[in-house]
């Protein structure tokens, strides 16, 4: 990560991921990585017996080992990029950068190994705490437009169809729905967190022949060193055939899963947008935050805004590793790497952006109740028009007749309303003048509670179906907060 204000930022970094997501993602951290894969499979090597030419002494010194642990950390980039700009290999300039540190244990690292054990394997590494961090973040804006979906499962709001005015829903079920997606996105990051295989030690172009060789032909130690190089580096499973590199299925597998994420983080985002425009819903504003260098007096949703656009990123970088799966050949082909190095980065920071957003936007919304409840009076009597017909039907109406008066009057209204010369509310003020509705209660029959079914019940049932296992999962991070660069 540079910090030289005279060359392009990535924004990912310097604006909008965590300083953890960027740092696991930084040169630092893989080279280190590099290094202790080299001290596994070196350690593995030697745990089981692997011999010197002579086949009596063994081929790895206790004293090489404790030479090599000495200098997992101590990368010096300086030097390496030297050995690079000379090699024109980055495995292999590493290699040298490590042997100049400590000389001693050179002849016994990379032993056996392609430069893929080391890329590969490192990727896989990362991946998978990437994979972890992304689920914490996302249990923590879960759990946050829970409690958000909890606080207003009772309040009556309009729903929308085709985005018009459709029948009433609750504030807290309109929630939900937002969350179900995130629930279904927490699951599927988990599923590719959990089956994450390692690529392990499985040679140049995935048959084991140089490890075979250097045990001697003995078929058995081969299989155990790929399980137990897997188990020193956290990875209970290993890839069961492999060319040079492990298939790029995975990688496409991994993000379809993080752009799934980014389309509901988007989705939930618009909503918030369009609620912001009806003035029903608005995202946390700043005592001196600024909406507008031109018009003062605008509080714009621009934490909604930002994160649908970071979803809107994230969202197109799938398609790239779906491409580099379908374009490999054979064993493999280098035309992978280059746009690896961004879009798997990347793919994480961005998902890493969006959910830092989506936890400090979740738990900061502002509910304006009043204009909530103006919006839902000024359409409820269009929506009540049905239970109306039916209360007047009980009192003893003739049905066709007292449909034939709701339509009358409901259309006068509505052309009224469309010149400017009347309201809704005047619907309900012609149907109370009419006898057919003499006997109806009115007050109790427009109670906007009526008018949302299950919506409350639907989110008590949720809550504790899909969210309190997510929320017993991960309490550890259910109180994380996020500042924003804003």
């Amino acid at each position: 990560m540079t910090t030289s204000a005279d060359v392009y930022d990535n924004p990912l970094i310097g604006r909008y991921a965590s300083r953890s997501m960027a740092e696991r993602w930084g040169p630092l951290r893989k080279f280190r990585t590099w290094r202790r894969l080299w001290l596994a499979l070196a350690e593995a090597e030697a745990e089981l017996g692997l011999l010197a030419d002579d086949g009596r002494s063994p081929r790895i010194r206790p004293e090489q080992l404790a030479e090599l642990k000495c200098h997992l950390d101590d990368v010096d980039l300086a030097r390496a990029a030297e050995h690079e700009r000379r090699l024109r290999h980055d495995v292999m300039s590493h290699i040298h950068a490590l042997a100049d540190l400590a000389p001693g244990c050179s002849d016994i690292v990379h032993l056996g190994a392609t430069s893929c054990y080391v890329t590969d394997n490192a990727d896989l590494i990362l991946m998978r705490e990437s994979l972890e961090q992304t689920c914490e973040t996302l249990a923590a804006a879960i759990h946050a437009l829970a409690a958000f979906a909890e606080k207003f499962r009772d309040e009556p709001t309009l729903g929308f169809t085709h985005f018009q005015p459709a029948q009433l829903t609750t504030v807290g079920k309109r929630a939900a729905l937002w969350l179900f997606d995130l629930v279904l996105d927490l699951h599927e990051l988990e599923r590719r967190r959990d089956e994450l295989p390692f690529r392990g030690a499985k040679g140049t172009t995935g048959t084991q022949a140089s490890f075979l060789a250097l045990f001697h032909g003995d078929h058995d130690k081969v299989k155990q060193l790929d399980n137990l190089v897997a188990k020193k580096m956290g990875f209970d499973r290993v890839i069961p055939v492999a060319g040079q590199t492990y298939t790029r299925k995975i990688d496409s597998q991994i993000l379809d899963a993080l752009g799934g994420l980014g389309q509901s983080a988007h989705k939930w985002g618009t909503d918030l947008r369009l609620l912001a425009h009806r003035q029903e819903i608005d995202e946390p504003f700043e005592a001196e935050q600024v909406g507008s260098s031109a018009m003062a007096y605008k509080r714009n949703p621009m934490r909604a805004e930002r994160m649908c656009s970071l979803a809107r990123f994230l969202i197109g970088l799938p398609a790239m590793a779906a491409n580099t799966a379908a374009t490999q050949w054979f064993e493999r082909t280098l035309d992978d790497s280059a746009c690896r190095r961004l879009y798997i980065p990347q793919a994480f920071l961005a998902a890493d952006a969006v959910l830092r957003i989506a936890v400090n936007l979740a738990g900061g919304l502002v509910v304006n109740r009043p204009v909530i409840a103006r919006n839902v009076r000024e359409q409820l009597p269009y929506m009540a028009t049905e239970n109306l017909m039916m209360a007047a039907v009980q009192a003893g109406g003739d049905r066709q007749q007292v449909h034939e008066i709701v339509r009358r009057h409901s259309h006068a209204v509505t052309e009224r309303i469309k010149l400017g010369a009347g309201t809704s509310a005047e619907l309900l003020e012609r149907l109370k003048a009419e006898a057919a509705f003499a006997k109806v209660d009115f007050a109790a029959v427009l109670d906007p509670r009526k008018f949302v079914g299950r919506a409350s019940e639907q989110v008590a049932e949720f809550l504790e179906q899909a969210i309190a296992p997510i929320r017993q999962r991960y309490v550890k991070s259910l109180g994380m907060t996020v500042e924003l660069n804003v």
